[in-house]
């Protein structure tokens, strides 16, 4: 990982970079609380890639759909978890003459009327033993699952996981699970995760951008680690979340990069080669157990059971008022020229108030360097933050300012420059709460 040290450390940044593992469920200032998530032991996950491979290879070299190499994954997976103490089902369906198989796993507790669900594709293509694809969703969320069982927890939210079967021939599994789910079950999941490829052996670190507080959620986790964030395009509704998304469902998930070419910027920021593909096995005989990167793996996996334990600890109350947010993130120039974040404000009568509400999420390892400002659609300026904090890492904060002067619809911009040099960063989010 290329990561420059700041030429001042402070006891957060130090705690981050001593969190390799991941976050142990540290919230962010302004935020509920969070429960604390454990440290996902990375052996353990590698251990469920050790047993994936040996039954490919014990079973033609690979573990598609139709193939006894998939059973075997299936009933491996199961085994563990009947007897962590879940309630197992093996849901079947037929495709391409073949008979197919997803597994689900209930957690017992939890509001039954409110789900949160964690699901990976079990099965590979029939080249090879598809370790990365995609062993490496579905070991971390089989490890994170036993780490729930291990730790006896009792979240507000009932917690279900799902391993997919024929995801390689169209999303064949998940498509049947969701198309036979009842719509009065459908609506009691709050949230479905997708885990599909994390530990690509030239990583990138993407995270889904679609429930903007699922999303946010896997943003805060790498926050914690100084680990930038992009957005996932490459498998953007090729994966399993796509049918619980096309129900209402709201989605998310953490993906490390298929056979796109890592850019120069992004090997600059996570490290690795430009210029080659984020996988150079996918798809292909040589995704074994040498074609994972631990450290994105381990990662990942940490990320998986901080979004699993803070999204199941209870109802996320939803803002009072209406709410305009950008998530994207847009990188700092260190000590460079300002940049902006923009959210378009539409449908507000009238002009804004004297109480709106200004979130403000901008990690940065030095924030005594930033001027952050709010500028309204006409151009004037509102000082949110004046190189304030001094060695304090990140700004994750909601300001009120006085904006009665200014009509409410149009384009708002927060603008963020960095006045002085070596400490870096980018603006995580940006949002504008309407009372």
């Amino acid at each position: 990982m290329n990561i420059s040290v700041p030429r001042r450390i402070t006891a957060a940044a130090a705690l981050a970079a001593l969190a390799l593992g991941g976050l142990t469920g540290t919230a962010s200032a302004g935020s509920q609380a969070a429960v604390a998530a454990p440290d996902i032991p990375l052996a353990n996950v590698k251990q469920h890639l050790a047993d994936l491979q040996s039954i490919a290879t014990a079973n033609g070299g690979n573990r598609a759909h139709g193939r006894t190499g998939y059973k075997a994954s299936i009933d491996f997976v199961k085994a563990k978890l009947d007897a962590a103490g879940y309630t197992t089902t093996l849901q079947t369906f037929t495709s391409s003459g073949a008979t197919g198989y997803n597994l689900i796993a209930d957690w017992p507790g939890g509001d039954p009327n409110q789900v949160l669900m964690a699901g990976s594709h079990l099965d590979s293509v029939t080249a090879g033993p598809g370790i990365n694809d995609n062993g490496s969703g579905s070991a971390a969320t089989l490890e994170t699952a036993l780490a729930v069982s291990r730790a006896q927890l009792q979240p507000t939210k009932h917690l279900r996981f799902g391993w997919w079967g024929a995801e390689e021939l169209g999303l064949v599994g998940s498509k049947y699970y969701v198309n036979n789910l009842p719509a009065a079950e459908r609506s009691k999941i709050s949230g479905y995760l997708n885990f599909d490829m994390i530990g690509s052996p030239n990583p990138g670190y993407f995270v889904y951008d679609d429930d903007p507080t699922i999303e946010q959620t896997f943003k805060t986790y790498f926050a914690g680690l100084g680990i930038p964030t992009e957005i996932e395009t490459e498998g953007d509704g090729r994966s399993d979340h796509a049918p619980f998304k096309n129900v209402g469902i709201p989605v998310g998930g953490l993906f490390s990069g298929a056979d796109y070419t890592k850019t120069a910027a992004q090997a600059q920021k996570w490290g690795g080669t430009a210029g080659q593909a984020f996988d150079r096995c996918y798809h292909a005989s040589c995704d074994t157990t040498a074609n994972i990167n631990d450290t994105a793996l381990d990662r990942n996996a940490d990320a998986i059971a901080y979004a699993i334990w803070n999204l199941s600890t209870g109802t996320t109350t939803p803002p009072t008022g209406t709410v305009f947010e950008n998530t994207a993130d847009v990188s700092i120039p260190d000590n460079g020229a300002a940049v902006t974040s923009t959210v378009n404000v539409t449908g507000i009568t009238g002009n804004a108030p004297s109480t709106l509400k200004v979130g403000v999420d901008i990690v940065h390892t030095y924030i005594g360097d930033l001027v952050v400002d709010l500028i309204a659609p006409d151009g004037s300026v509102y000082n949110l933050s004046n190189r304030a904090g001094g060695s304090a890492d990140n700004i994750n904060t909601t300001y009120t300012v006085n904006a009665s002067s200014e009509v409410a619809n149009g384009a708002w911009k927060l603008r963020v420059q960095d006045k002085a040099s070596v400490d870096t960063g980018y603006i995580s989010g940006f949002k504008l709460t309407f009372p």
